[in-house]
């Protein structure tokens, strides 16, 4: 019943940086946690970071450092500043929200990095 959906992704060059919105269809002061994932070609789809209600972040080795996960109640949106972009962080990026006992997808949003 709750739709999310991605925008923001797009190809940019090794070094750039995107910010990856997810719009939700109703507010998502109720969504404990809220979190990116990606998912390469050939390979599964991993966590990213998350974010719970109360604003505690946890991010994947990987882009620790060079990755901001935030959530904006007011617009009930989610954010992913991403800087530093590296060829392997190309992939297809996935909200994902979670209330209750109740799991919740976006569609995706393509990231491209070339060197």
């Amino acid at each position: 019943q709750v739709q999310l959906v991605e925008s923001g992704g797009g190809s940019v060059q090794a070094g750039g940086s995107l910010r990856l919105s997810c719009a939700a269809s109703r507010s998502i002061t109720n969504f404990n946690v809220m979190g990116w994932y990606r998912q390469a070609p050939g390979k599964q789809r991993d966590v990213v970071a998350t974010i719970t209600s109360s604003a505690i972040t946890v991010y994947a080795d990987s882009v620790k450092g060079r990755f901001t996960i935030s959530r904006d109640n007011a617009k009930n949106t989610m954010y992913l500043h991403m800087n530093s972009l590296k060829p392997e962080d190309t992939a297809v990026y996935y909200c994902r929200a979670t209330a209750y006992a109740y799991e919740y997808w976006g569609q995706g949003t393509q990231v491209t990095v070339s060197s």
